[in-house]
């Protein structure tokens, strides 16, 4: 795999780089009579672009971002436009960076050209365009061929893809495989530090290894669960997930989150290995999913009909925080309750405090768990690393243990195609 520092040995001043970027932010777009523009409430992974933007820059080069945000179903959705975001990256760059209102029309055409050495560019919003995610192989050509037209045909010749956007680098998109297959392509220093740090956990990571996973659903990381359970030590099992394992344990979890079909996957998972998964003993429970909701705080196997888990207990707090507290690796990735709503946040800030407070090699698997790290205000600088890409660093993993000895990751797309 080529990496940006082999691009900028080749000399890029004057050179159009078309960067595929990952800055897909949450906005608060409620806005307010005197803030009325949706407002950005994480800019890890604006942040997280710019050493990459800043290299090429500093090189001379002409630098064309494209990137997404949120799901607009392949159409226009001014409430996913990414000029917030280009006015954000304006700032953390401390440069100004034009801005087209769409992605290869007059305004993507007349900003690429307008570009001087040294200067960056967004696009619109490339999944306003339906090409991008269509499964339909020529239709996700013809975009990245657009796209790579916006650099002009006297330009083609010398113009080049890196990629940094690792959040999505599991995805077969246009903008992120296809145009790789067009342009000579390069891994972003984002792309390069992210895929070191997951080699690291799939390759022989220092023990015990422990592995706390949250979130909602079993169905989501099922595969990851039982991709883990061949490499890791423990599995602390929080968040929604839990009463799914709960319930196969033969607990009642009245309202509670609850996969049904999920419930004799768990059980075989739990029997086929004893001990290595670590489930709740008490939890938060509470009478309404709300932030002024009542709660108590219960044993497992007391929480009530018409009551739902949405923390996990401070018993739990105390036992995951020990066996966290005695690993030499951690991987975490979602949290362990409903950390937006402060009542049922204290589960999720004891995971990550104690991480942070280890001397482990940490590992924060993106997605909604390095959201909480930053809201709940803990200490960066106490993590390993961070990750910006969730479903990206999960998939690499299980990609992994599907290929034991092989690479990495070898089966997600935009890693595959940059390894040609």
């Amino acid at each position: 795999m080529q990496t940006l520092d082999d691009l900028l040995a080749t000399g890029v001043a004057g050179r159009t780089v078309v960067v595929r970027a990952d800055l897909n932010v949450p906005l608060d777009a409620s806005g307010s009579t005197t803030t009325p523009a949706p407002v950005i409430t994480d800019d890890g992974r604006i942040r997280a672009s710019v050493p990459t933007l800043t290299a090429l820059a500093q090189a001379g080069a002409r630098v064309v971002v494209t990137a997404h945000l949120g799901r607009p179903k392949g159409a226009p959705d001014p409430a996913l436009s990414l000029a917030p975001v280009a006015a954000r990256l304006s700032e953390v760059l401390g440069a100004p960076v034009p801005f087209a209102t769409d992605l290869v029309g007059p305004s993507a055409r007349s900003t690429v050209a307008g570009l001087s050495d040294g200067q960056v560019a967004l696009l619109e919003n490339v999944r306003f365009d339906p090409r991008e995610t269509s499964k339909d192989d020529a239709e996700r050509a013809a975009l990245a061929a657009e796209l790579v037209d916006l650099v002009g045909p006297e330009s083609q010749s010398s113009a080049a893809f890196v990629s940094d956007g690792f959040g999505v680098v599991h995805r077969k998109q246009a903008s992120v495989y296809d145009i790789a297959v067009l342009l000579p392509h390069y891994a972003g220093y984002l792309v390069t530090a992210e895929t070191a740090v997951l080699r690291r956990l799939t390759g022989d990571p220092e023990r015990p290894y422990v592995v706390v996973l949250g979130g909602a659903k079993v169905s989501d990381k099922l595969g990851v669960i039982t991709a883990l359970l061949a490499q890791a030590d423990t599995l602390l099992i929080g968040g929604g997930m839990a009463y799914t394992f709960l319930a196969a344990q033969g607990y009642g979890v009245g309202d509670s989150l609850l996969q049904a079909d999920q419930v004799d996957t768990c059980r075989e998972l739990l029997a086929s290995h004893p001990g290595r998964i670590v489930l709740p003993d008490d939890v938060v429970i509470a009478d309404s999913f709300s932030a002024d909701a009542r709660t108590r705080v219960v044993p497992v196997d007391a929480i009530d009909d018409g009551w739902q888990g949405l923390d996990i207990g401070p018993a739990t707090r105390e036992k995951f925080a020990e066996v966290i507290g005695g690993a030499r690796t951690v991987f975490w990735n979602g949290p362990a309750g409903v950390f937006e709503m402060a009542p049922f946040a204290a589960g999720t800030r004891a995971v990550a405090e104690a991480i942070a407070a280890s001397s482990s090699f940490s590992v924060v698997g993106g997605g909604d768990s390095a959201a909480a790290v930053r809201r709940l205000g803990i200490d960066e600088s106490g993590f390993s690393h961070i990750s910006t890409g969730g479903g990206a660093s999960l998939e690499y993993l299980e990609s992994a243990a599907r290929a034991p000895g092989a690479p990495g990751g070898a089966e997600l797309p935009g890693i595959a195609v940059l390894e040609s």
